[in-house]
């Protein structure tokens, strides 16, 4: 217990051992230039750590498309093809479509091969599912050899798609994007000053400030081909980025864009593919009967997401990664003296000369010898002494 006591109550203090080995000093001095590289190149030039940064984006999106085609002999225009109306962020254009016409609540037989019967038993067992257009009652009607529904009939027949709205392509996409950044009170949009009109389209390279995108070019930016995504729809999704550096004019705070398929992970799977939802139109007969048209779409959802930092120069996170960079300097002796410690041929010496304990009762006693001295002799002692204080290793380590 006194042992543990007394090894807990000491004092270490650095001890200078100057080792004169050209191997240890080139990966000294290698060490600590790879260290000064990463913070000034990575830390300080690449990732700005002398700025404060604002990730709390505010944001407003407003959208409208345009163009006219024509599905299913009909010509359809924006009112027809896009869901929802408002203009959100999140918005689909209608491809392809199945119409189910003059739908009015009966009983009538089911569509799909998955409610094929040749009796009422074989309905029974199927009279709890979801799956069907209406209820299933139980009953199997020999005619059709399908079970019987109570619901919206005829039922929806869902036949494989085998022409889209192929004009799709030409349409236009406007994008009004505004954002803030609050903490430096800085709001900008991604039409910019000098845009006079709105007949332009985006071009990454020509003409990346437009704000007006081509479906054509979206799908292409993303990597899909319209053919496979119009006849089954699905999920794109345009990524605006606002990273901004408000230490140069506030100007060159504009955003960039890119175009990715958010479904990608279901693209080829056999259960669940593509992108689709219904609605209905209802109407009422001159006898007062109610009656609709249900619509099974196909669409190309367009999600756009916002996203952005900015950064601005600030005196504390600067002083704090220039300590840190001061700090890891140091690293580069922890390394040389692990290799001095471990790997080197005079590791006992440098062990000897680096670790040196000195009891209390010694360091009293060389205080006594140090006062029978004279001043005279300490002084001639320091004068003839060329030591720094240092112990010295030669190239032998």
């Amino acid at each position: 217990m006194f042992g543990w006591v007394s090894g807990f109550f000491t004092y270490e203090t650095t001890k200078s051992v100057v080792v004169k080995s050209w191997s240890v000093g080139i990966i000294n001095r290698v060490a600590q230039l790879l260290i000064i590289i990463y913070f000034v190149g990575w830390v300080f030039i690449h990732e700005k750590a002398y700025q404060v940064r604002d990730t709390g984006i505010e944001s407003a999106v407003m959208t409208k498309v345009k163009g006219f085609g024509f599905l299913n002999d009909n010509l359809m225009d924006v009112a027809d093809y896009v869901m929802p109306t408002q203009g959100a962020s999140v918005f689909c254009i209608i491809t392809a479509m199945v119409i189910t016409a003059n739908q009015t609540q009966s009983k009538c037989h089911e569509m799909d091969q998955k409610f094929k019967c040749k009796n009422d038993s074989d309905c029974e067992s199927l009279t709890f599912s979801n799956l069907a257009s209406g209820k299933i009652t139980g009953k199997c009607i020999a005619e059709a050899q399908r079970c019987e529904i109570l619901g919206w009939c005829p039922a929806e027949n869902d036949i494989p798609i085998e022409h889209s709205m192929t004009e799709v392509e030409g349409f236009t996409i406007f994008i009004k994007n505004s954002i803030r950044f609050p903490l430096f009170n800085v709001t900008r949009g991604n039409i910019g000053e000098n845009l006079k009109t709105l007949s332009c389209t985006y071009d990454p390279v020509n003409n990346p400030d437009c704000p007006i995108f081509r479906v054509s070019d979206i799908l292409m930016y993303a990597g899909e081909d319209f053919s496979n995504i119009s006849k089954k729809g699905g999920e794109i999704g345009i990524n605006i980025a606002w990273v901004c550096n408000l230490d140069e004019h506030v100007d060159n705070c504009k955003p960039t864009y890119k175009f990715t398929r958010m479904d990608s992970a279901f693209k080829n799977s056999v259960v669940t593919k593509g992108y689709n939802f219904r609605f209905a139109k209802y109407f009422k007969s001159e006898d007062g009967n109610d009656y609709r048209t249900l619509h099974k779409a196909y669409a190309i959802r367009f999600d756009i997401l916002v996203s952005g930092n900015a950064g601005k120069f600030h005196l504390i996170p600067t002083v704090i990664n220039v300590v840190a960079a001061c700090t890891s300097v140091g690293l580069a002796t922890v390394l040389c003296d692990i290799i001095l410690l471990n790997f080197l041929k005079g590791a006992k010496q440098y062990k000897a000369k680096k670790f040196e304990e000195v009891s209390d009762s010694v360091s009293r006693s060389q205080s006594l010898d140090l006062h029978e001295c004279s001043q005279k002799t300490i002084k001639r002692e320091e004068k003839s002494s060329d030591d720094s204080g240092a112990y010295s290793i030669g190239h032998q380590v």
